[in-house]
């Protein structure tokens, strides 16, 4: 897929994030990876970013990205796959390369590891990325890998398979300084942690579309939300955040990591294996899964 005609696929639409079950000996299960996405399919989505930070992108190997990639691609028909990729920049050079042949439309670039660097360094890594690969490149701005809207301006014009923004940071400021300087020249994603409870904030900073974790186990639930969002029905979305976001987000917080491990609870609630989340992530306990099958139940 050409990077702007995915730029303009993910411009409005909302984007899956699914999990990566593991096996008993702790490696990637695509069987059951597959499955899942099979269940989700007839649930029309923008794409698929697999292996990023729902899919603990963070925990796989380099092997075990372009695995989950080909086990998309099998079974994803239409829908454009676009894969978490990073680490250091020989590295997420070298990942997308291998992205592109494993048949992905685009990477996801997560941050770096562990140092921080000036936004010159930032943008090298960003560039090189960029040039390493056909595919489209989403920039993911969090953590360590920070880019102001000059900086973004400038690999915009450099970079022409750089197609879209994901914010992560909650830094409303910076995501309306890039969306008035970059205008349609990218697309821009809302990227925080249950990002439905930030999305109304986020499209006043002109921010139109996000990626959704819950879309995992409550696909109906968050494509209804999404309807709502598009349309301007402030009051069905506060009454959903409501009804469901917020007591999600209860349970979410109640442990650092919750972000992605309630969403793999929520998928082998659904009846789905999963395995367990990879450390330093925990799984939810008893009383909590308890609690996250009370709260989907009734729901699709």
């Amino acid at each position: 897929m050409a990077p702007a005609e995915l730029r303009e696929i993910v411009r409005h639409g909302l984007l899956s994030f699914p999990v990566t079950p593991f096996d008993a000996e702790d490696r990637f299960a695509p069987k059951p990876f597959q499955a899942h996405l099979e269940w989700l399919k007839p649930h029309k989505v923008a794409g698929l970013i697999v292996a990023g930070g729902t899919g603990e992108m963070f925990s796989l190997t380099p092997e075990e990205i372009v695995k989950v990639v080909k086990a998309t691609r099998e079974v994803a028909g239409d829908a454009p796959v676009i894969a978490g990729c990073g680490y250091g920049v020989r590295m997420a050079c070298d990942l997308a390369h291998e992205i592109e042949a494993a048949g992905g439309d685009g990477i996801l670039l997560l941050p770096h590891y562990l140092t921080e660097g000036p936004q010159e360094g930032v943008a090298n890594r960003i560039r090189a990325v960029c040039k390493a690969t056909n595919m489209a490149v989403i920039v993911y701005n969090r953590g360590q890998a920070q880019v102001s809207a000059e900086t973004l301006e400038q690999l915009a014009d450099e970079c022409p398979n750089l197609i879209g923004f994901k914010d992560g940071t909650g830094d409303i400021d910076n995501v309306r300084r890039v969306t008035v300087k970059l205008g349609d020249r990218l697309s821009y994603i809302g990227g925080m942690p249950t990002h439905e409870l930030f999305a109304q904030a986020y499209r006043g900073a002109g921010m139109l579309t996000y990626s959704s974790a819950v879309f995992n186990f409550v696909p109906e639930t968050a494509l209804e939300f999404h309807g709502a969002f598009l349309a301007g029905d402030d009051a069905k979305c506060e009454q959903m955040l409501k009804d469901f976001y917020y007591p999600f987000a209860k349970i979410r917080d109640r442990q650092t990591g919750y972000a992605v491990s309630a969403i793999k609870a929520g998928v082998a609630l659904r009846g789905f294996e999963t395995g367990p989340v990879r450390a330093p992530l925990t799984d939810l306990s008893e009383e909590e899964r308890e609690m996250m099958r009370d709260l989907i139940s009734g729901r699709s």
